[in-house]
């Protein structure tokens, strides 16, 4: 595991998009849950719909996140920052999979992944503690992460992070009018 204290200070820093945070969702009795994935510039959230049997299982978590990162544009997947949970054990084969660096956070520091956590909480407007995930299918979980980015955000100049993403895409991190 490499760990979040050799991480490239532009990353902090937000200065350059393809930066993600990652966590997972878990729905009663953790037997089902979601995957979150949020860009740390433009605060962007793309939900995962793991499977049922096992779904926080390694090669479960694996095999999602890294078929959901491969579906964005290869400048906006740099890197991707978690905690030290078991479902990431298979990190080397996503970090292969996806061409991004994986980063691990210190023990017990949800903090460190501060964008991630918050969006967590968004998201638990819609999926309270205590709900069976494996009910929702990917296009709700597309509708819910939809809502969430279409909100503007006082820390991204009252703009939403759809838009903000959007900007990074079409003109580059160079230009972007980001506030941060």
């Amino acid at each position: 595991m490499v760990s979040i204290h050799v991480r490239p200070p532009e990353i902090e820093d937000r200065q350059f998009p393809g930066h993600w945070e990652g966590d997972l969702i878990k729905g009663a009795a953790n037997a089902s849950a979601v995957g979150t994935l949020v860009e740390r510039t433009s605060r962007l959230l793309m939900l995962i719909k793991l499977p049922e049997f096992k779904p926080a299982s390694a090669v479960n978590v694996m095999q999602a996140f890294s078929d959901k990162l491969l579906g964005i544009a290869e400048p906006m997947r740099q890197s991707m920052t978690y905690d030290q949970g078991r479902e990431m054990a298979m990190h080397k084969e996503l970090s292969r999979r996806t061409k991004m660096a994986v980063y691990f956070c210190d023990p017990h520091s949800p903090w460190q992944r501060g964008s991630n956590e918050n969006t967590n909480g968004l998201v638990r407007q819609y999926l309270p503690k205590g709900t069976d995930l494996s009910g929702y299918s990917q296009e709700q979980l597309d509708a819910i992460a939809d809502e969430i980015n279409n909100r503007p955000r006082k820390g991204l100049g009252v703009r939403s992070p759809l838009a903000v993403y959007r900007e990074l895409l079409l003109n580059g991190p160079q230009q972007s009018t980001l506030v941060h």
